[in-house]
């Protein structure tokens, strides 16, 4: 439930572009110029847990394979290390403090590859937006990772990859709990508890239309407002947490068999509590409220709340197609459809 930063998006076309450029609408990685080298990652949404996870409950999310970012990187023939993205172009040595957590992820990167000292030239472009709870600056940091090992000719394994993002997250949020890092490297569900994350086997094909909001969302903000209220009346609040870890078990079940009906109704109840613990909002329901009206299986937010995304599940594609105009309509600036597919 890690929040995004403001170093991710694509390419500034006014900054100097040293060997490479990508179109803005791009998602998927494109060929990398000759001496380049590449990383991809894909954002993610929490489909159940937010908030019950903060007190050890466990938490699943979904990958969103048409959300990403592509980092491409060359050795620097400059002897001096360049980032280029939306917020900055320069040396790695003059960044800003918000792209701290892309310097301290590159410079894990090229340790765990036992190259710390190499001087490179990274660009980033990002189609993910920032501060909706998509797992933006996780997503960053694995893209680079990924890229600085494939420059070296190698790949990380699971665990030196979480812990290079994780450098990179700590900087960015402090605490993280790891969801985001697991969560954006993994290409199907995860179930997450207390650190620890497990692919979930998926039963049937899954739809999802995610809708922005149009508002920031603070995961800080939201977990404090709860963490308060719960201290306030733990047997009410504390209830409904309860229940949001219950929600969250019973529907690995439902992801493993395929029942899209279970999944939905369970989106509903699940949305019903956030706001009871007060981290929707007006704008939020009225998206699920229009999501549903529209034939939506389910749909909820997703994330810490106060801002950010819905997430809401059809039945195919062309109902996903019905329910992103229909979100439009309802006031989302921008929708995007993702599927899960079966394993």
């Amino acid at each position: 439930m890690d929040g995004g930063t403001a170093y991710d998006g694509e390419i500034n076309p006014q900054t100097p572009k040293p060997f490479c450029m990508h179109n803005s609408s791009q998602t998927e990685p494109s060929p990398a110029p000759q001496g380049t080298s590449q990383g991809f990652a894909h954002a993610k949404a929490i489909l159940f847990g937010e908030h019950a996870v903060v007190y050890g409950s466990p938490a699943v999310a979904v990958p969103l394979h048409g959300l990403g970012v592509q980092a491409d990187i060359r050795r620097s023939p400059h002897q001096e290390t360049r980032i280029e993205s939306q917020l900055f172009s320069g040396t790695a040595q003059t960044a800003p403090e918000p792209m701290g957590p892309v310097v301290a992820g590159l410079n894990a990167a090229l340790k765990a590859v036992g190259d710390p000292d190499a001087e490179v030239e990274l660009l980033i472009r990002s189609a993910i937006p920032h501060s909706r709870g998509l797992g933006s600056s996780a997503a960053v940091a694995t893209s680079v990772a990924r890229a600085v090992a494939n420059l070296h000719s190698t790949a990380f394994d699971e665990e030196t990859l979480h812990e290079i993002v994780q450098a990179a997250e700590t900087v960015a949020h402090g605490r993280p709990s790891g969801i985001d890092a697991w969560a954006v490297a993994k290409p199907a569900p995860i179930r997450f508890q207390t650190g620890c994350a497990q692919t979930i086997d998926v039963g049937q094909r899954l739809v999802f239309v995610l809708a922005d909001s149009g508002h920031h969302g603070s995961t800080a903000e939201a977990v404090g407002g709860v963490r308060a209220r719960r201290d306030a009346d733990p047997t009410r609040i504390g209830g409904m947490i309860d229940r949001l870890a219950a929600l969250t078990d019973a529907a690995v079940d439902d992801i493993r068999s395929g029942d899209r009906a279970t999944i939905g109704a369970r989106m509903i109840e699940a949305h019903g509590l956030l706001g009871e613990i007060g981290v929707s909002t007006p704008t939020l329901d009225s998206l699920v409220d229009a999501a549903t009206a529209a034939g939506a299986r389910g749909a909820k937010l997703t994330g810490g709340g106060l801002g950010g995304c819905v997430l809401a599940l059809a039945d195919d594609d062309d109902s996903a197609e019905e329910l992103a105009e229909a979100l439009r309509k309802a006031g989302a600036p921008r929708t995007w459809t993702t599927e899960v597919r079966p394993t």
